[in-house]
C-alpha cells in the first residue's frame, strides 16, 4: 500500500467562507489491486427468505463489508460508502451479466465514510467531520488519488455524526448534521440539520431544521422537492414515536425536533417549550423505531407502471424495542407528486419474527439505468439487485 498525506489549511468558522482544494492530513491508503466482488459467502445467504410481489427477484450483486450508502459513476462504478469501518469501495459489473465481478477499496483510514455522492467525475465522501473529493476516480479506480478537502469544519461529534450525502437539483451538496444525542436541544443551530454546500465547499447554509437524525434523502423526479427519512428519539416505549418520511419544498422548514414527534406527539422534556402546531407535520408517519434510512423515487421502466414515481424506503430496523421491527424495504405511495397516501411492505424477510433473529438490515437504495434496483445491507455485507420479470 502506498500513504498519502499532506498539510490542511486552518478551518474556518462553521458556515462561513471556506476555500478548497486543501489535501488531508490524514494518511488515505489505497490498494492498487481489483479483487473479486463475489465470493462462495454468497450463496449461503438465505434469500429464498425475502418475500416480494409476484414477479420480483432478488440476487446478490456484490459482496461488500458493513456496505452503506451507495452512489453510481458516470462509467458504471458503484460506489459503497462503510460506517463501522474505515474504507469507502468500488465495484463494477464489466461484462454486463448484472452482477459485480471487480472491487476496489477507494481509501482506507477514514473516520466513519458513510456517506457517498458523484458528480462531474468525482467522488465525494463524507466523513463525521469533513468532506472529501476524489477528482477522475473512475479513471484510476486501483490507484493513488489525493483527495481534496472541501470542508473540515463540521461537527467532531460522532453520535449520529455519519452521514448520507446526495446532490439537490440546484448542484448544491447536501449534508445532514444529526443531534448529538437522543434527545437534547443544541445551541449550534447546524445540530439536528439538513446543510446545503455549494459544490466547490466555499459556502454553507442550514436548510432544514428541526431533524433529528436523517441518513436517507431524495428528490422527487418531477416537482425536484427534498424528501428525507428522520429516525424519532428513543426511550418513549415500544409504539412512540413514529418514525418519519418528510418533505421539505422550500428552505427555512422546521420538523419538530426536540419538541415534538410525528407531528402531533409533544416531547415530555422540550414540548412545553413549543407547540407541535408551529413545526411542518411528517408527509408519513412511519413505523416506530423502524429506522428509515435510504430512499428513492422509482424511475425506471423494468417495474411495472404502478411504481413509477413511487417511493422506496430501506428500514434498517429497531435495535431497542422488545419486539423488533423494520429490516425491511417499504413502499410509499404519493399522489399527485406530492401526497403520501399509504406506507406498506415491499420486501421482508431478513427478520425472524418468531426468534426475533436477523440475518439482514437494509440501508440505501439505488435505481439503476435498466430499472433494476439495489439495496444495500451492512449486516449481511452485501449489495443486493431486484429485477422485475412479467
Amino acid at each position: 500500500m502506498k500513504k498519502i498525506s499532506a498539510l490542511v489549511l486552518v478551518c474556518l468558522v462553521c458556515c462561513q467562507n471556506k476555500p478548497q482544494d486543501t489535501v488531508s492530513t490524514t494518511t488515505i491508503n489505497t490498494i492498487s489491486s481489483a479483487e473479486p466482488a463475489i465470493t462462495p459467502y454468497s450463496k449461503t445467504l438465505p434469500l429464498e427468505k425475502v418475500k416480494m410481489p409476484v414477479g420480483f427477484s432478488i440476487a446478490v450483486f456484490a459482496e461488500v463489508n458493513n456496505a452503506r450508502s451507495l452512489a453510481m459513476g458516470d462509467k458504471g462504478t458503484l460506489f459503497i460508502g462503510n460506517r463501522n469501518g474505515d474504507k469507502v469501495y468500488a465495484v463494477k459489473d464489466t461484462n454486463g451479466d448484472g452482477v459485480a465481478d471487480q472491487k476496489w477499496i477507494i481509501a482506507s483510514g477514514l473516520n466513519m465514510p458513510c456517506g457517498v455522492a458523484f458528480k462531474n467525475g468525482s467522488l465525494y465522501v463524507a466523513e463525521v467531520s469533513r468532506i472529501l473529493r476524489f477528482d477522475k476516480i473512475e479513471d484510476n479506480l486501483g490507484k493513488n488519488v489525493s483527495p481534496v478537502v472541501l470542508r473540515d469544519d463540521y461537527p467532531t461529534e460522532t453520535h449520529h455524526g455519519w452521514k448520507y450525502i446526495a446532490f439537490g437539483p440546484d448542484g448544491n451538496l447536501y449534508v445532514p448534521v444529526g443531534a448529538p444525542c437522543n434527545i437534547c436541544k443544541s445551541d449550534d443551530e447546524i445540530f439536528a440539520s439538513i446543510t446545503s454546500l455549494t459544490g466547490d465547499g466555499k459556502q454553507r447554509k442550514v436548510f432544514a431544521s428541526g431533524v433529528r437524525n436523517t441518513v436517507g434523502f431524495t428528490w422527487h423526479p418531477i416537482t425536484k422537492e427534498l424528501w428525507f427519512t428522520d429516525n424519532g428519539r428513543d426511550m418513549l416505549g415500544d409504539d412512540t414515536p413514529p418514525c418519519e418520511l418528510n418533505r421539505a419544498p422550500k428552505e427555512g422548514m422546521h420538523f419538530g425536533y426536540p419538541y415534538c414527534h410525528g407531528g402531533t406527539i409533544s416531547d415530555p422534556e422540550f414540548g412545553s417549550k413549543r407547540a407541535c402546531t408551529e413545526f411542518t407535520k411528517p408527509a408519513q408517519n412511519l413505523g416506530p423505531h423502524v429506522a428509515p434510512l435510504g430512499l428513492k423515487f422509482y424511475t425506471g421502466t423494468m417495474f411495472p407502471e404502478v411504481y413509477k414515481n413511487q417511493l422506496f424506503i430501506a428500514e434498517h430496523g429497531s435495535w431497542n424495542r422488545s419486539k423488533k421491527i423494520g429490516y425491511r424495504v417499504s413502499l410509499v405511495k404519493v399522489k399527485d407528486n406530492k401526497e403520501a397516501t399509504s406506507y406498506e411492505t415491499f420486501a421482508s424477510g431478513w427478520l425472524d419474527e418468531a426468534t426475533q433473529k436477523s440475518w439482514g438490515r437494509p440501508v440505501d437504495v439505488l435505481v439503476l439505468a435498466d430499472g433494476s434496483m439495489l439495496v444495500s445491507d451492512d449486516q449481511a455485507n452485501v449489495v443486493y439487485r431486484i429485477t422485475y420479470k412479467k
